[in-house]
């Protein structure tokens, strides 16, 4: 096997047990979990998803996999070496990031060419070089031709029409790979699919990796090859996207899939969750994901399910003890309101 073949084959990112954790200020020490022990892969070439509802890390971790927000513990390996001693300039060439909000990204006092043009700028390309990239990169995300926008300013152009110019910003430098927090839920349901065309006809132009992290189920089972789902912090399901769509281990998952709109009939019945997201300066014991869950029994606040992940047949893995089996109610109490004491 040529040595081409294995580095496209290497992940590109690598998680380790990663924490991010927010200190809460005049607590006595308590802090927020905002990321609680994360492990994931990320391939070359290779479409993600993280889904999850609001508050469960998502942004915060893809923030972290370029070093915009700092990890507590753990490590993140980009091409095997540590990102916290690599070259982040480097690796933020390599690895662009499209934020949620194109009215917050962009900045409203720089015409379009200047937004375009500047990480041109900030990496020293020059010139008529970095006049051409520009162009390019506008009419390769549908602004075209790039000169009917190019002394414009934010606030003249539509929903998307500035998402596209986020996304002419971070092509222009060529990357390898994109993540992609929530690029079309600040836009009208109109023009999100046309967004979404753009981001994935550059990604077979240019073979890109994308990671698109979502609270759309839907959307991640459109578009992605692999999901993993987040839960307070966690990932508690992971696998191709294909199996977790059909035959998903987690309840949470089966929750999140089972209001996924479809136009065909469903065999189950919807299973809306009760309860808020808990609050991560006080995460349960245990599974995290017991006091909501439907299933959950008296072992599930005593025992934490993480390291079932790694258990998982095909790259399919879930952390929650049902996958083991759940035990008979005789041997382990009929289920886990007798544990807590709730009614």
């Amino acid at each position: 096997m040529s040595v081409a073949t294995e580095r496209a084959r290497a992940p590109l990112y690598q998680v380790r047990d990663l924490k991010v954790h927010f200190p809460i200020r005049r607590s006595g020490g308590r802090v927020v979990r905002a990321l609680d022990g994360v492990d994931l892969e990320w391939r070359r070439g290779e479409v993600l998803g993280i889904v999850g509802e609001s508050g469960c890390g998502k942004s915060t971790l893809g923030r972290a996999l370029l070093g915009l927000q700092p990890a507590t513990s753990g490590e993140i390996l980009v091409d095997g070496a540590p990102l916290a001693t690599s070259d982040l300039r480097a690796v933020r060439r390599r690895i662009q990031m499209i934020f949620q909000d194109p009215y917050q990204s962009l900045n409203p006092r720089q015409t379009v060419a200047s937004l375009v043009m500047e990480p041109l700028a900030i990496h020293g390309v020059g010139g008529p070089e970095r006049v051409a990239r520009a162009v390019a990169a506008l009419e390769s995300a549908g602004l075209a031709p790039a000169a009917r926008y190019w002394e414009r300013y934010p606030h003249e152009l539509s929903g998307g029409q500035r998402q596209r110019v986020v996304i002419a910003a971070a092509m222009v430098l060529g990357p390898e790979a994109l993540i992609c927090d929530e690029p079309v839920s600040a836009l009208d349901v109109s023009v999100r699919a046309q967004v979404l065309h753009v981001l994935m006809g550059l990604r077979a132009e240019n073979d890109l990796g994308l990671i698109f992290i979502t609270h759309d189920l839907g959307l991640a089972w459109a578009l992605c090859d692999r999901i993993a789902v987040m839960y307070l912090g966690r990932i508690v399901e992971t696998g191709p996207t294909a199996q977790v769509i059909g035959d998903p281990r987690h309840p949470y998952t089966q929750s999140l899939l089972s209001v996924v709109p479809t136009p065909y009939p469903r065999e189950a019945r919807r299973q809306i969750l009760a309860g808020e997201l808990p609050d991560a300066a006080n995460v349960p014991s245990g599974c995290r994901f017991h006091p909501r869950c439907p299933q959950a029994f008296a072992r599930c606040p005593q025992d934490d399910p993480r390291a079932l992940m790694a258990a998982g047949e095909a790259g399919h893995g879930a952390a929650c003890w049902l996958v083991e089996g759940r035990p008979a109610p005789a041997d382990e109490g009929a289920d886990v309101a007798a544990v807590d004491g709730t009614t």
